[in-house]
């Protein structure tokens, strides 16, 4: 055979040995592109733990951040597609990340694939408890009377606790002023002494601070009220017809994954999001579990990554992770 013909059929051969091996066969090396903690983690640690017993073998999870998750999210994307480098993370890397960079690390409609959805949780507009405002009517009047004024926090810029910020800027036709901190604890810190007007956070980075009386629930960013705070309106049903911001996570690999592997590890997602014990931990966070198809993924970031590039458009956002 001429050593161009065999050299054409390798990428070929090398997918029909993988597809032949047993997976796994080897440990499975988790990215996540954030440090240690909040609720990304949590997610984390009880999906891999619970899909090691499932897989029989060993999850190894490694945290890889920077470059608001791209780091992370492109060690994956540069990974041989075998199943054995995945990426679990949540939406800013894949939905957001890129649309904040001049030069963007990776296309995520085209270098992952998608394998699983796994939750959804919405925002919620918190306040500091000491703040005169206690309705989200009355927070849109104090900022329409103090433009310019009005500062918004968020976990850092291309967050969707950010763009959340941005949404309801162009919702209301308000200016408010955007405060980026590096990560979660910091801004919600600065909301609770006052240093800030308000601020888009994931339940559970706030919970907490609202059951101890030193933040205030104004709204719910998704399209229906939680089971947690059921007394918490939407935005919504608030007047803001059609809001929502969610911060989901899924699980993908690198493009070109087997489309065995893709469907194995795809029936034992769908099974550990079905346990008792995954819907109960979830549920303390105010998690919605998804699952669902390959395809359901990839309709998911696709549909998410469009709204968000609308919203950076509108508000002529630059690029603004190094």
């Amino acid at each position: 055979m001429p050593m161009k013909r065999l050299l054409s059929l390798l990428p070929a051969l090398y997918l029909g040995l993988l597809s032949a091996a047993p997976y796994p066969d080897k440990p499975i090396h988790v990215i996540t592109p954030f440090p240690p903690g909040g609720a990304a983690d949590v997610v984390l640690r009880l999906v891999t733990q619970t899909l090691s017993k499932e897989l029989a073998t060993t999850v190894v999870v490694e945290n890889k951040a920077g470059a608001g998750g791209g780091i992370g999210t492109q060690f994956v994307v540069r990974s041989d597609p075998d199943g054995y480098t995945l990426l679990l993370t949540s939406s800013s890397p894949v939905s957001i990340n890129p649309l904040f960079m001049d030069k963007p690390l990776y296309n995520p409609l085209t270098d992952l694939t998608p394998i699983s959805l796994i939750g959804a949780s919405p925002n919620v507009l918190v306040v500091s408890a000491t703040s005169t405002i206690n309705t989200l009517p009355q927070l849109i009047e104090y900022a329409k009377a103090h433009q310019g004024q009005f500062t918004f926090a968020s976990n850092g810029a291309g967050t969707v606790s950010h763009l959340s910020g941005e949404l309801f800027n162009q919702y209301t036709g308000l200016k408010g002023l955007h405060i980026p901190y590096k990560g979660a604890a910091p801004a919600v810190a600065d909301t609770i002494g006052g240093q800030v007007n308000a601020l888009f956070a994931a339940v559970g980075s706030v919970n907490t601070m609202v059951k101890g009386g030193k933040l205030k629930m104004l709204a719910i960013t998704s399209n229906h009220r939680l089971a947690l705070a059921p007394e918490v309106p939407t935005l919504s049903e608030m007047g803001l017809k059609g809001f929502e911001s969610n911060q989901w996570w899924g699980l993908f690999g690198p493009a070109g994954l087997p489309e065995g592997v893709v469907e194995k590890l795809n029936t034992q997602m769908n099974k550990l999001l079905s346990s008792p014990e995954v819907k109960s931990r979830f549920a303390q966070e105010a998690i919605e579990l998804l699952g669902g198809s390959p395809a359901d993924l990839a309709k998911y970031l696709k549909e998410d990554y469009s709204k968000w590039e609308r919203v950076v458009k509108t508000a002529n956002l630059k690029a603004q992770i190094q």
